[in-house]
C-alpha cells in the first residue's frame, strides 16, 4: 500500500528505471518482477550481471521537507561474490560522517554514509539484516541530511522475500 492506495508497479516503474539507468551507466535494465512493495531488477554491467530488489518508502518525515527520491535496495552480484548487500539511497546528500539507523520490527542496524548512500557498518550484518527483513513487516530508516535535518522513512516489507528469492541465482 502506498498512502492508502494499492502499490501499483506502474507507479514504481519510472522511478526504478531512472535509478537503474543512472546506476547502470546506460545499461538496459530488465524487470524480473514486482512483488507487492518490492521490485526485482537486473542489468548487465562490465563486471557481470547485477540484480537487486528495490522499494520506495511509504512515509517520509518531516512532511514539510523536499526529500527527493529515496530507495532501499538489496543487491546481488554473483560474479563478484556480493550476496544480498543492503543499502539506503537518499534523494539528497547525507550529513558527512553520519550514521544511518535502520530498524526492522524494533531490531536496530547501523549504517555508515557516504554522499547520499549508506551501507551496513559491518558486512557480517548484511545477512542478519536481510533475514530480519524477510521475517519482518516494517522497516524504518532514520538519517541526517547534509543540512542537519533529521529524516525518517518507513518501508513496507511486503513482498521482500519473494523479490529476494527472484534474484537469488543472479549470475
Amino acid at each position: 500500500m502506498l498512502d492508502g492506495k494499492p502499490f501499483v508497479a506502474t507507479l514504481l516503474a519510472p522511478v526504478i528505471l531512472a535509478f537503474t539507468v543512472a546506476m547502470a551507466a546506460a545499461q538496459t535494465p530488465q524487470r524480473i518482477g514486482q512483488f507487492n512493495d518490492w521490485g526485482a531488477i537486473s542489468y548487465q554491467s562490465s563486471n557481470g550481471k547485477v540484480c537487486y530488489v528495490v522499494s520506495l518508502p511509504l512515509t517520509k518525515e518531516p512532511a514539510n521537507l523536499n526529500h527527493g527520491e529515496n530507495f532501499f535496495l538489496v543487491t546481488q552480484r554473483g560474479n563478484q561474490n556480493v550476496t544480498y548487500e543492503p543499502q539506503f539511497i537518499a534523494g539528497y546528500p547525507l550529513q558527512e560522517n553520519s550514521q544511518v539507523k535502520v530498524t526492522v520490527d524494533g531490531k536496530p542496524f547501523t549504517f555508515f554514509s557516504k554522499e547520499n548512500t549508506a551501507w551496513t557498518e559491518n558486512a557480517a550484518q548484511d545477512s542478519i539484516l536481510v533475514d530480519a527483513m524477510k521475517a519482518g513487516a516494517r522497516m524504518v530508516v532514520e538519517a541526517t541530511s547534509g543540512r542537519g535535518n533529521q529524516t525518517t522513512y518507513e518501508y513496507s516489507l511486503s513482498g521482500v522475500t519473494a523479490a529476494l528469492n527472484a534474484i537469488e541465482s543472479c549470475d
